[in-house]
């Protein structure tokens, strides 16, 4: 594709912003590294939010929405709309208990939480596991929809392409820290979210749309239209409805839906103002997340379907793309290209910006684990300020060049995203009993590390290379579940809880409260704990529960409006909006 002078200009003028924001908060950043990590903890609710929705909003997200619509439909999207149950929880009931553990990653509660050689140990290996080699992963799947909107919209090769999309996100990333990441991801999400929704428009006029109807009523579309996945094919029904809603939400660990909260939602939760701010930050993430994001992405998907209705079309229409990465994400960047002139620079510049909020966080993420839950924990305890800055700074460099490197091996996102969920499976469960029962030690979390790790490795590759038929994907995933949650619970009841004092120590700093944690409370003088606390779990399982219907009443109710079905929409809109008033008035109670 030929960009004109006025796109390539509004590429370089979102280049030159993306870099200003980082030398500004390069002033502040190099302080220390509660500033370098969580820009001092003083950060408001909506700029945290719209933080937390631009790191979602990757550039590899559009393309696995793609694949998702294109293969099993737009009820496809269960898979992760599932996940909504767990940022309800996030929201409700650990937001507020993060906050109160003033941490400055979450892996350092390994060692307020759990006691001994083994909970450093676990501190330690989880800040490597996640922070370098998974964090690897998870940047490779975003760095690999850059090769593939590249290659399409610029015929750049891979490589050329990873040069260009990863030099601007590690300079700003090293230069501004936490801070940078965060100013640039609002700056981000709005040029990316307007984009996104103007090409819907644009895409359902061309003459072979021409308005919403005729999309719909498209052979090749009518079929991928249902909500909910026909209940008669039982594999499908099961597999992207059934076990996403009633397993997958509390069972699996995965980036940005970690049940208890973790990672870079946890990093967002501690560098809040308060505990409030913690809570707003998340609903607002999770509101934006699956209610107001989705449907451009559905309907440019669905549109591709009558453009571009098989693997065939894309590659008679783009023949210099390599083989190995012709699959159905590539719809998307093959949809961008018939945008007109004097706009491909807008939204070339819409996509490197989600591929930056993306790789932007997770780098700083990832760094902040290297820094200070690896390297000042276990190399240098007595290192300085200034040198766990630049260690950070070093990190992040090394991250991005890796992550380049590992992308040159995927092949598609889906591929990715199902790898991800298989390690995840069986741990979830684990992570949210953690701050309410005491038997869950450092040896739980390590088992249940190691058997889904191994599990996902013999399933996905071993298995089927000795010659066994394959496992379907439901059944490795239950299986997976089962004998890693047996694992860990067998390993919590068998082993010694942590230290006493760690346990109580705990417990007057959290005061998570619960039956599970009576015999440490019993053990500690009443007057090291608050007066009248209120125990708010019951609460917050309850707002979680009417949070949940409001938004995927707001999800559905935006569905109903966009297929003409102007009854059920407004009867929805109706019970969305009772749902939030509800909500809003229990949470004041």
């Amino acid at each position: 594709m030929k960009l004109e002078f006025v796109d390539w200009s509004i590429i370089f003028g979102f280049f030159v912003i993306t870099l200003l924001i980082g030398l500004w908060s390069s002033k502040t950043a190099g302080k220390n590294p509660d500033e370098f990590f969580l820009s001092g903890r003083n950060m408001p609710w909506w700029l945290l939010g719209i933080s937390m929705v631009a790191t979602t909003f990757s550039a590899d997200t559009p393309n696995l929405v793609t694949d998702i619509v294109r293969t099993n439909g737009v009820a496809g999207n269960w898979v992760w709309w599932a996940f909504l149950l767990t940022g309800m929880l996030t929201v409700f009931v650990y937001a507020r208990l993060w906050r109160k553990s003033g941490v400055l990653t979450d892996l350092e509660f390994y060692e307020i939480r759990y006691s001994g050689k083994e909970a450093a140990f676990l501190r330690g290996f989880r800040a490597i596991y996640l922070g370098f080699f998974f964090n690897i992963m998870i940047m490779a799947t975003v760095c690999l929809a850059a090769i593939k909107i590249g290659g399409i919209i610029l015929g750049l090769s891979p490589l050329n392409t990873l040069l260009i999309a990863s030099s601007i996100t590690v300079i700003y990333s090293m230069l501004g820290g936490f801070k940078g990441v965060v100013y640039t991801d609002f700056f981000q999400f709005i040029l990316a979210m307007s984009v996104t929704i103007w090409s819907a428009f644009y895409f359902i006029g061309l003459p072979e749309i021409q308005s919403l109807g005729n999309l719909f009523s498209h052979p090749n579309v009518i079929n991928k239209l249902d909500l909910i996945p026909d209940i008669n094919d039982r594999e499908v029904f099961i597999t992207i409805f059934v076990l996403p809603l009633a397993v997958q939400w509390w069972s699996v660990w995965y980036p940005g839906a970690e049940p208890g909260g973790g990672g870079y939602i946890a990093q967002r939760m501690l560098s809040a103002k308060d505990e409030n701010n913690a809570i707003w930050a998340t609903l607002l993430f999770n509101f934006a997340h699956y209610a107001i994001r989705p449907w451009p992405w559905i309907i440019i998907a669905l549109v591709s379907l009558v453009i571009f209705p098989d693997l065939a079309s894309i590659s008679e229409a783009f023949p210099g793309i390599d083989g190995k990465f012709l699959k159905n994400d590539l719809a998307y960047p093959a949809m961008m290209t018939l945008l007109p002139k004097g706009v491909i620079g807008l939204m070339v510049a819409s996509l490197i910006a989600a591929f930056m909020s993306t790789i932007s966080s997770h780098l700083n993420w990832g760094s902040s684990y290297i820094v200070h839950d690896f390297y000042s924990r276990f190399i240098n305890s007595n290192s300085t300020d200034s040198k766990k800055v630049f260690i950070g700074r070093l990190s992040t460099l090394v991250l991005m060049f890796l992550s380049a490197c590992f992308a040159l091996v995927l092949n598609n996102a889906l591929q990715a995203f199902q790898i991800l969920l298989q390690i995840g499976a069986g741990t979830g469960l684990l992570f949210i009993l953690r701050w309410f029962w005491y038997r869950i030690n450092a040896y739980s979390e390590i088992t249940a590390m190691i058997v889904s790790f191994i599990l996902a490795l013999y399933l996905q590759i071993i298995h089927t290379r000795l010659g066994f038929e394959p496992i379907p994907q439901d059944i490795q995933f239950l299986l997976s579940v089962f004998v890693t949650t047996i694992a860990w619970v067998s390993v919590s009841l068998l082993t010694q809880p942590s230290n006493l004092n760690t346990l109580k120590n705990f417990y007057i700093k959290i005061q998570p409260g619960g039956s599970g944690w009576n015999k440490v409370k019993a053990q500690i003088d009443d007057n090291k704990l608050e007066k009248d606390v209120f125990w708010t779990i019951p609460r917050g399982i309850t707002c979680m529960m009417i949070s949940v219907f409001a938004i995927y009443g707001s999800l559905f109710c935006v569905g109903f409006f966009i297929y003409g079905k102007n009854f059920q929409a407004i009867v929805l809109l109706i019970l969305t909006i009772l749902a939030f008033f509800l909500l809003w008035k229990y949470s004041k109670d």
